[in-house]
């Protein structure tokens, strides 16, 4: 065998190495998250019945939508995608926190929301009272999971 013939032979099993290599990574999974739901540490320093707008913007951070009827709500959403080579982008979580307040402007319920096989679960809930406001549109923000496509996900990068 010459010289050349092996040469040829060792750069074909390079490349073919670095192939196979390249087609390994581009089928790893990769996750992102989108949106911000706060920590149940930063929830804690929301005082329910005693805190303010004023603190828990301060405690938790602003909002990603507010309620315009029942006294402006807080909502709080966060979303986790998952990206698998060259298949179409599945989000596999959503959350949201929902923070009510009286018309005076404290802290009246703070809620966790989450789904379960489609369909909304309280995740935690500390209220001052029985009636729980703005379940509508909680349900609205998670039942719109998946129907997201991937070209309205790069427009807002």
């Amino acid at each position: 065998m010459s010289t050349g013939t092996v040469t040829r032979k060792r750069r074909a099993a390079m490349a073919l190495a670095l192939g196979v290599a390249l087609l390994v990574a581009g089928c790893t999974t990769i996750y992102r998250d989108h949106g911000y739901v706060p920590t149940e540490e930063d929830l804690a320093k929301v005082a329910v019945g005693k805190s303010t707008r004023d603190q828990v913007a301060e405690a938790v951070g602003k909002p990603t939508s507010m309620g315009v009827l029942e006294g402006g709500d807080w909502y709080y959403v966060g979303s986790r995608w998952r990206y698998y080579g060259p298949l179409a982008p599945k989000e596999i979580e959503r959350q949201v926190v929902a923070i009510s307040f009286t018309p005076q402007g404290v802290v009246e319920n703070v809620e966790r929301f989450g789904l379960e096989r489609g369909e909304v679960v309280v995740l935690s809930r500390r209220v001052t009272g029985t009636n729980i406001k703005g379940i509508g549109l909680v349900t609205q923000l998670l039942g719109s999971l998946g129907r997201v496509n991937a070209g309205q996900l790069l427009d807002n990068r």
